[in-house]
């Protein structure tokens, strides 16, 4: 039982049964044949020695067949010894309650340790997986416990101790109890506090992600304010050059009239290039492409995103207009000699993968999670903002940094 208990706390290394077996039958049989002289002779002090000796044994012997750390196993082993001594006791105190007390001692003893074994394996088993990720916190009150049980059992014969120190092993007993109660609750509130944490900082993510869409969207409604401002314009100063054509035309001045539509076309504006077929990624593909001629910077912009998407065409723009905006502050802040570029590209073959590569200084770096750092206090926004976007849609996010260059990748 004890073994059983000692492979339910603990993570098996190999999937084949048959080896644990196998060490199960080998211990259990060297521990027969040392207790059975000890039990027939009565001498319950001597087979207790012969007991601790094999738990030590155990101990050393079969931690090759688990995977948890030194630290985890002695925790552990700990534990399934507290839980031993526990047992020990209670079965011998409870044991009068059966017509031949030493018949219910065994019954009492298979009781208690099955009632073990089946509460980690239904209730216990996850909590104290991530008890033994903090042992280092645990094992001082497992330990103290520990002593507290030897120094009862070890204080004398054993027998004797049992029959005239209950009471103190009775509130022992109870007060084990209590400690790993209260370090699995702890524990299980701790992780549901870290839970609500993860929760709120998800919504706050999510929050900043919404109010810079709507500042992105109030920034495009007015370039479209702007620019109907600018067709009106257009309108009325077409309407002047219209009469004034008309009026060339009407003297016979077709030369005149000629040169100057001539030069209104040259004049006038060219058309915004196509990147791709999504309208919304367009867009802010070419407003950041037009900020980057502005200011001197390289571009190479080859994009394959069709019209209909299966995200949001308005989250993936907002995406990539972050990602451009914080390539183009990149570039701004080289410095004199080292020649700007941006390259934009994108594929699609059932899912989008995005690369955005810029040249960047020697400043840029990345936090230990792979995030790009933050320059200033305040910034960062759009970062967290596309961190938000992979993780709603379980998109795939990496950054890095080499040779003077600034890549992320993104595949949606």
């Amino acid at each position: 039982m004890l073994m059983l208990l000692l492979w339910t706390m603990a993570m098996p290394k190999y999937r084949d049964p048959r080896i644990y077996i196998a060490a199960t039958a080998l211990i259990l049989f060297a521990n027969l044949g040392a207790n059975y002289y000890f039990y027939l002779a009565g001498d319950y002090t001597a087979v207790f020695y012969v007991d601790l000796a094999m738990l030590l044994v155990i101990g050393i012997a079969l931690k090759p067949l688990f995977i948890d750390s030194i630290m985890q196993w002695c925790f552990s082993y700990i534990t399934m010894i507290n839980i031993y001594a526990a047992v020990v006791f209670l079965s011998y105190y409870f044991r009068e309650a059966f017509p031949d007390p030493a018949y219910g001692n065994t019954f009492l003893r298979l009781i208690f340790f099955a009632a073990a074994i089946l509460a980690f394996r239904r209730w216990v088993s996850p909590l104290y997986r991530q008890v033994l990720d903090y042992w280092h916190i645990y094992i001082l009150p497992a330990s103290a416990l520990l002593l507290c049980f030897l120094g009862h059992f070890l204080g004398g014969d054993i027998r004797q101790m049992l029959t005239d120190r209950d009471s103190p092993l009775l509130f022992l007993s109870l007060l084990g109890l209590s400690v790993y109660i209260a370090i699995v609750h702890s524990l299980k509130t701790i992780t549901g506090q870290y839970h609500l944490r993860e929760q709120k900082l998800a919504v706050e993510a999510e929050r900043e992600f919404l109010q810079l869409a709507t500042t992105g969207m109030a920034a495009r409604l007015q370039l479209m304010e702007a620019a109907s401002l600018q067709n009106s314009r257009a309108a009325h100063d077409r309407r002047h050059l219209n009469r004034i054509l008309s009026g060339l035309l009407e003297r016979g001045q077709t030369a005149e009239a000629a040169a100057l539509l001539q030069r209104d076309d040259r004049a006038g504006p060219g058309l915004a290039p196509a990147y791709c077929e999504n309208a919304a990624v367009n867009a802010a593909v070419g407003h950041y492409a037009g900020l980057a001629e502005q200011a001197g910077i390289r571009t190479r912009i080859e994009l394959d995103i069709p019209a209909e998407l299966k995200v949001d065409a308005l989250e993936l723009a907002m995406v990539v207009a972050n990602l451009l905006e914080n390539a183009l502050h990149a570039c701004k802040r080289l410095p004199a000699g080292r020649p700007p570029v941006i390259r934009f590209i994108c594929r699609h073959a059932g899912r989008l993968l995005l690369e955005i590569e810029n040249s960047c200084g020697s400043d840029a770096a990345l936090d230990a999670a792979g995030q790009p750092l933050a320059r200033d206090a305040g910034h960062g926004i759009g970062s967290k903002s596309v961190a938000a976007f992979a993780k709603k849609h379980d998109a795939e996010l990496l950054y890095r940094i080499e040779n003077g260059l600034f890549r992320v990748r993104l595949l949606v």
